[in-house]
């Protein structure tokens, strides 16, 4: 079958890394999480003390600190690698996987993707990933901005206290010291900040296939998926 892009997009802890994971070896297609290039933007501006570690950076403090946030992103690379069936994200050679996925990194993220130069310059690396296609892609804007052309979109989402109950449960796999309160007031913050933000901000596509998966298992979902791109594709 000819190979094509899929496009996943959906709200944080929505299950879609999950999916996208599960697809991609299906199809033995290579999985791009487009999350982890922000949240590894965001490492690496903590790392280089561009960015104030408290919760809520001023609107001022990203404006002097955002340029340089944008020039960090030209001394990054970002390449994906299976490790035991899961993908894991290098930068500049090294495996940040973990780290990527602190509470710090968490609360930040959010507001380092409102920066227009830094979701420009991510965007011109997603395409690039994608030009010879066979290529799950999953974040908050492929089938709207990234791949607006994709063959195949989706829509993930799932009701708030599933995806507390989902981040919950990984942060504490990963010994990472939370509340499900502070989990839920995150993810909380973090859908207000990308369904308004004014530069790509998380949408539902027209063309995008919707999947609500709070009671839906990984393989319903495949299942799903896959009598779509046999009857379209």
């Amino acid at each position: 079958m000819k190979k094509i892009i899929i496009a996943i997009d959906g709200e944080a802890s929505s299950g879609k890394s999950t999916l996208a994971k599960a697809l991609a070896r299906q199809l033995s297609y290579k999985h791009i999480n487009t999350g982890s290039m922000y949240r590894a933007v965001t490492y690496a501006a903590l790392r280089d003390s561009l960015l104030a570690k408290d919760k809520i950076i001023s609107e001022s403090y990203l404006h002097v600190n955002g340029i340089k946030i944008i020039n960090l992103i030209d001394e990054l690379s970002f390449n994906f690698k299976l490790i035991n069936n899961h993908s894991n994200l290098f930068l500049n050679g090294v495996n940040i996987e973990k780290e990527i996925k602190s509470t710090q990194v968490s609360d930040l993220v959010s507001q380092v993707s409102t920066i227009f130069g830094v979701r420009k310059k991510i965007v011109e690396i997603q395409r690039k990933m994608g030009l010879d296609k066979g290529v799950v892609m999953e974040g908050r804007d492929i089938g709207s901005v990234v791949f607006p052309l994709a063959e195949l979109k989706l829509f993930i989402t799932a009701d708030i206290s599933t995806r507390t109950e989902r981040r919950y449960n990984e942060l504490k796999i990963n010994n990472q010291s939370v509340t499900q309160k502070s989990v839920l007031e995150n993810l909380q913050k973090r859908d207000f900040i990308d369904k308004n933000r004014k530069h790509s901000p998380l949408i539902k596509v027209k063309d995008a296939i919707l999947i609500d998966n709070s009671e839906l298992s990984v393989g319903d979902q495949i299942s799903i998926i896959n009598n779509y791109i046999k009857k379209n594709h």
